[in-house]
C-alpha cells in the first residue's frame, strides 16, 4: 500500500504533544506515561480498556478516547507533533488511516524508541519465546537496587519498579534494558520489534514456536531471531540459554560474526549452569548454586519458583557480572525481587483458597509454571484454570502438547477458546479434546462453556488449602474477582 512520504521524527527535546493509537497495550501505555512524566501533552485512543494498564493511564493523567475516529487526532485542539500507532492497529483503522493519509508525522513504538532514545545508550535486549518480561524486570530491579539508575522498557508491571518505562538518562553508554519482542512492529513494518532496538548485549532466554498468526512455521521464528543476532553491535555479547537446540545454532552463528557468546543452562554443555538436583526450595524461597564447569562460583536466592525462573535469574546474574556489579549488589537485587503482575501473582484468598493469576499460555510455560508451583506449594492441591486466548493457543498446533502440560495439576478446568471466528475450522484448537486427553491421562479434567459457568464450577470444586492457578494472557471476563466473590459467598 502506498503512503505519503514519511516525515522524519523530531528530536525528543522538541516533542510537545503526542497522540497514541492503541494506547492501552502494556508497552504503549508505559510509553505514554513516560512521555507524560517528561511534560509532553499525551492523548490516546483504544477500543478495549482493562487493568492494569487502564489504572496506569488514569494515574498518569492521560486523556483517553474510546474507539477509533479520525477526529481523535486533533481532539485536544492542536495537531500533535507525533502520532504513534500500535501494532494491534490494522491498515483499515480510520484513525491510523487519517494520520498517514493526511501527512501527520507517525511511527510505530519500536521506531520511536530507535530514533528518539536508543542511539547512544548501552542497550541490553532481553528476548525469547518465554521469560522476557520476568527477566527484563529482574535485570532492571537489580540495577536499580545497585544504584545504577538504568533506563528500562518492559512489557509488564513489576511489583518492585514504579514504572514499566523509565528513561532517566539517554547519555552515551548509559544502560537501557529492553524487552525484545519477536512480534511484528506495525502493519506497514512487518519485522520483529527487536529489529529496532540496537542491542549491545542480547539475552536469549528461549526459542520455540509461537505467534502462529504471523509465523507460518518454526523455521520462520528462528529466522526472526537470526535477525536479532546480526544486529548485536560491535563489542556486544550474546547471553544464550542452552536449554534450547535452536539457540545452540544461533550462538554458533553469533560466534562466527565475532560476537562474544556466554552460554547458560542446566546441562554440562552450558558455560555457566545450575544443577536441577541442587535447587532448594525453603520457606517459599528458591536457592541454587552457580557453577562454571565443575566449580561453584556463587549461591543465589530468589523469591521466584520453578527451574524456568532459575534460568531467568541465572541470565540476569551473568549480565550483571558483565556490567561490573559486585556479588553483594547482585545478591541483594536477586533476593528481593517480588515478581511481575500476572506472573504467579497472588490475587487473593477466600475461605482458605488461594487464587493466583498467571500469564502462561504456551504449553511450555504452562508446564513449567505448574511444576514451579508444585515445588513451592507442596502441601496444596493445585487447581489449574486455563483460557485458550492467544493466537497460537486458539489453534490446534499444540493440541497434544497441552495434555501433558497440565500433568502437575490435581484438577484442570479448560475454558472454551476465545473468539475463533477468524480461524479456519480445521485449524481450531478444541477444549473438548483437551479435557478428554487430560482425563485419558488419569487426571481430573473439566470443560467450562462460559465464564459464569466456570466460576461456579471452580468455586464448588475448590476447598480450603487449594491453590487455584488461573492461566490466561487476557482479561478472561473478570474470572478471578468473580471467583473470589463466589468462594467468599460459599
Amino acid at each position: 500500500m502506498a503512503h505519503p512520504t514519511k516525515a522524519a521524527l523530531p528530536h525528543l527535546e522538541n516533542l510537545k504533544s503526542v497522540h497514541i493509537i492503541g494506547v492501552c497495550g502494556t508497552l504503549m501505555g508505559a510509553f505514554a506515561a513516560f512521555l507524560k512524566r517528561r511534560g509532553i501533552a499525551v492523548t490516546g485512543s483504544d477500543q478495549n480498556v482493562y487493568p492494569p494498564m487502564s489504572d496506569v493511564l488514569t494515574k498518569a493523567g492521560i486523556q483517553l478516547y474510546s474507539g477509533y475516529r479520525a477526529e481523535n487526532l486533533n481532539a485536544s485542539g492542536a495537531k500533535p507533533d507525533l502520532v504513534v500507532i500500535g501494532n494491534v492497529i490494522n491498515a483499515q483503522n480510520p484513525e491510523a488511516r487519517a494520520a498517514i493519509d493526511e501527512g501527520y508525522c507517525y511511527s510505530s513504538l519500536p521506531e520511536a524508541m530507535e530514533k528518539l532514545l536508543l542511539q547512544n545508550t548501552r542497550n541490553l535486549c532481553v528476548s525469547g519465546t518465554h521469560g522476557k518480561t520476568t527477566t527484563s524486570s529482574l535485570l532492571a530491579h537489580v540495577l536499580v537496587t545497585a544504584g545504577r539508575d538504568p533506563n528500562y522498557f518492559i512489557g509488564g508491571v513489576a511489583h518492585d519498579l514504579p514504572f514499566s518505562f523509565n528513561v532517566p538518562n539517554v547519555g552515551k553508554g548509559h544502560p537501557f534494558i529492553l524487552e525484545g519482542d519477536e512480534y511484528d512492529t506495525a502493519f506497514w513494518d512487518k519485522v520483529p520489534k527487536f529489529n529496532h532496538y540496537l542491542p549491545d548485549d542480547a539475552i536469549l532466554t528461549s526459542v520455540e514456536y509461537d505467534h502462529a498468526d504471523i509465523y507460518p512455521d518454526f523455521a520462520a521464528v528462528v529466522r526472526a531471531f537470526e535477525g536479532l543476532i546480526t544486529r548485536i553491535r560491535p563489542g556486544g555479547k550474546l547471553i544464550a540459554c542452552f536449554e534450547y537446540p535452536a539457540i545452540k545454532d544461533l550462538a554458533a552463528q553469533a560466534a562466527k560474526l565475532g560476537t562474544q557468546v556466554i552460554t547458560y543452562g542446566s546441562a554440562p554443555a552450558a558455560g555457566i549452569r545450575f544443577a536441577p538436583a541442587r535447587v532448594r526450595v525453603e520457606n517459599e524461597k528458591t536457592r541454587f548454586d552457580v557453577m562454571e564447569g565443575d566449580r561453584k562460583v556463587d549461591e543465589v536466592t530468589t523469591l521466584m519458583s520453578g527451574n524456568h525462573n532459575v534460568l531467568n535469574a541465572l541470565a540476569v546474574w551473568i549480565e550483571c557480572r558483565e556490567l561490573g556489579l559486585n556479588p553483594e549488589q547482585i545478591h541483594t537485587g536477586l533476593s528481593t525481587f517480588q515478581g511481575v503482575k500476572r506472573r504467579q501473582e497472588i490475587r487473593g484468598e477466600a475461605r482458605g483458597v488461594m487464587v493466583m493469576d498467571d500469564f502462561a499460555h504456551h504449553p511450555t510455560a504452562v508446564r513449567e509454571t505448574l511444576k514451579g508451583l508444585r515445588s513451592k506449594y507442596p502441601d496444596r492441591r493445585i487447581v489449574a484454570v486455563f483460557e485458550p486466548r492467544s493466537a497460537t493457543s486458539r489453534r490446534k498446533v499444540f493440541q497434544k502438547d497441552y495434555a501433558i502440560a497440565f500433568d502437575e495439576a490435581d484438577a484442570t478446568f479448560i475454558m472454551v477458546p476465545f473468539d475463533q471466528s477468524k480461524i479456519s475450522s480445521d485449524d481450531q484448537f478444541s477444549s473438548d479434546q483437551l479435557v478428554d486427553d487430560i482425563s485419558g491421562r488419569g487426571k481430573s479434567g473439566h470443560l467450562m462453556n462460559t465464564v459464569e459457568e466456570g466460576v461456579a464450577q471452580v468455586a464448588a470444586f475448590a476447598k480450603s488449602g487449594d491453590l487455584v492457578a488461573v492461566l490466561s494472557n487476557g482479561g478472561f471476563g473478570g474470572f478471578i474477582p468473580k471467583l473470589l466473590d463466589a468462594i467468599k459467598q460459599g
